[in-house]
């Protein structure tokens, strides 16, 4: 037998080197290292939460995402990526994880779930899927600072943290506009709602701090106004309907207009040894209604004059999406459907499961969402 000529040879340890190679990059790919699937669109069933609910799911998340419900399921994450579920199983509907990355924040809004992940020494890939199938719908890259944290709004996407902010089109991707914090200065507190951007704002020196209110889409500046603290901790609570910050013991309820004060609540002092800054405090808009949870109650606050219409004990913020006149608030013991002109009860879905404190309520047709810091449980 001949032996085959040298040509052949050559060609045959190129060949190996090159597929050595294609398996060496293929397993270093992103491509090797993203699980994705897709589902089909879900409907959300008829139905209004029975007179009494059990928790029929629970799934850990974290880092956990403010606006959790996006078109009847269920937004939950984990260190990397994130995963939509049915609201009455917690079964997963589709999901999207990279190994070889770091899962920054997540939201949903608009018919979409934005996320931004970390594969550097910044957060630097933003990617926004169709939340009801789980289709990708955009990529775009980003610079930001690793503890960026992501709000959404209608039609509006927040990325802040201490040093700026930038808004983007949750659908269309496009950046709209950018605030970085002057020399000096650092962002204690951000938050984008119904009334627009708003930034609270620290400057080296300053007895005071600035709140400064953006159009949510041109970044134009609405209003400014500074806020004494007298040494104290002072945080934005919320942008929807009314801005409101916590200053102490009282809740400073500022016009949308043109930032004047409206009102001052005050609030149950804290516990002993408690520490101002890590209280949790939420915030939404219903109709012409502010309802701000802080302290064990929830607060109804006419939008028009920031006065309180009514409030009542509570483990964490109502739901915000109802249509209707009524809104669901988790209180001890129940879910508790209450009249959003005068806080009067109107229906009652008991459970005999404790409601964790701190959390938020969305209503899915019979089915009660309680989302925490690192929960989300589902009551049916």
């Amino acid at each position: 037998m001949r032996r085959p000529p040298l040509r052949v040879w050559v060609w045959t340890a190129v060949t190996l080197v090159v597929a050595a190679v294609a398996v060496l990059l293929w397993r270093t790919s992103d491509a090797a290292a993203t699980s994705s699937t897709t589902a089909s669109a879900v409907t959300v069933p008829d139905g209004t939460p029975a007179a009494t609910v059990t928790q029929a799911w629970s799934s850990a998340t974290g880092p956990a995402p403010r606006r959790v419900v996006e078109v009847g399921r269920v937004l939950v994450t984990d260190e990397h990526g994130l995963a939509m579920v049915d609201a009455a199983s917690g079964a997963e509907a589709w999901h999207y994880r990279r190994s070889n990355a770091r899962l920054c924040d997540a939201t949903a809004v608009d018919g979409v779930v934005i996320a931004v992940f970390r594969t550097t020494s910044r957060c630097n890939e933003a990617v926004a899927f169709a939340a009801a199938t789980g289709v990708r719908d955009w990529t775009r890259n980003v610079r930001y600072r690793t503890d960026v944290d992501l709000t959404s709004t209608d039609q509006v996407l927040l990325a802040s943290s201490p040093t700026g902010i930038v808004t983007l089109d949750p659908t269309g991707n496009n950046t709209r506009w950018r605030y970085a914090a002057p020399t000096g200065c650092r962002l204690v507190g951000s938050d984008a709602g119904s009334t627009g951007v708003v930034v609270l704002q620290r400057c080296t020196g300053a007895d005071t701090l600035q709140v400064s209110l953006f159009d949510a889409f041109g970044g134009n500046a609405v209003w400014s106004r500074d806020i004494t603290t007298d040494g104290g901790t002072a945080r934005l609570a919320g942008a929807d309907r009314l801005v409101d910050v916590v200053v102490g013991d009282r809740v400073q309820v500022l016009s949308p207009a043109d930032g004047s004060l409206l009102t001052e609540l005050p609030l149950p002092a804290l516990p002993a040894g408690q520490d101002p800054g890590s209280e949790p405090l939420q915030q939404a808009g219903v109709g012409d209604v502010a309802l701000l949870w802080a302290r064990g109650t929830v607060y109804a606050l006419d939008q028009a004059t920031g006065l309180q219409r009514w409030s009542v004990p509570a483990v964490g913020l109502p739901s915000a999406g109802e249509a209707g006149d009524t809104v669901t608030v988790p209180e001890d013991g129940a879910f508790v459907q209450r009249s959003l002109a005068d806080g009067l009860e109107v229906g009652r879905s008991r459970t005999d499961d404790p409601l964790p404190v701190g959390g938020r309520t969305s209503v899915v047709g019979p089915v009660v969402v309680y989302a925490t810091a690192d929960e989300v449980l589902g009551y049916r």
